[in-house]
């Protein structure tokens, strides 16, 4: 799921960017949803904090109560996977956003082909979330950061309902459904059991007789459900 999360305080101006999302969207094959907001207050904050991942920030440079960069700079500190895309009435303030050294995407001036930057800035975005090298996530106060190249497969356990992260380096006990942790990996992570997901691009063979998948460690699991045989059968070797 993709969330745009879009703040201006002009509400007409609200209405045209979400048609130009709808618009784009429609036209791809991802899941998304559209969060809407009018100004830099509680009701955001509150709202961003119930998002979690893929996001992609559409901010207002300027509303009445707030500057959209103090804004962004308090995203960042947090959450530094997101896309920002700043909007602004005003080319010239262009220049103070590049010297807050956000990691934002780009700034779109809504008065010089709009249309087509947001567009073409939307797309940069989906391409962005759909290259995860990492998933990065918090338990407990914890941050943690992991390579996906790294990650063999999750768990569940049944006991304690923690998931179990198996990686060339050892395990991660976390606090985190498997769809938490589907929905972060944004589908580098694929499902063969309603208990496990899998890294298919650390899988050797897949046996369908006795349904185990055999990693390039060595190592053999057996939590494989033929509920999602389909799914497999697109890339694994049999």
């Amino acid at each position: 799921m993709i969330n745009f999360i879009l703040v201006d305080d002009d509400q007409k101006f609200v209405e045209i960017v979400k048609a130009l999302i709808n618009d784009k969207m429609l036209k791809t094959k991802f899941d998304y949803k559209i969060h809407t907001f009018y100004d830099y207050d509680k009701k955001f904050f509150d709202g961003v904090g119930k998002i979690k991942n893929n996001k992609i920030y559409i901010l207002d440079i300027e509303t009445k109560s707030a500057s959209g960069i103090d804004v962004a700079r308090k995203i960042r500190d947090k959450d530094v996977d997101s896309v920002i895309i700043f909007v602004t009435s005003h080319n010239e303030l262009g220049s103070e956003i590049v010297k807050e050294q956000l990691m934002f995407l780009t700034f779109i001036c809504k008065f010089t082909n709009f249309e087509i930057n947001l567009q073409n800035a939307i797309t940069k975005s989906l391409e962005i979330l759909n290259h995860k090298t990492t998933i990065r996530f918090t338990d407990t106060s914890v941050v943690y950061t992991i390579p996906i190249k790294d990650i063999l497969y999750v768990t569940r356990d049944s006991i304690d309902r923690k998931c179990i992260i198996k990686t060339d380096y050892g395990e991660y006990r976390v606090g985190k459904t498997l769809a938490d942790i589907k929905e972060i990996a944004n589908g580098e992570l694929v499902q063969t059991h309603r208990a496990c997901l899998i890294n298919e691009d650390r899988v050797r063979t897949y046996s369908k007789n006795d349904n185990t998948v055999k990693f390039d460690n060595g190592e053999t699991i057996d939590l494989i459900s033929s509920n999602y045989w389909k799914e497999l059968a697109k890339w694994l070797i049999y």
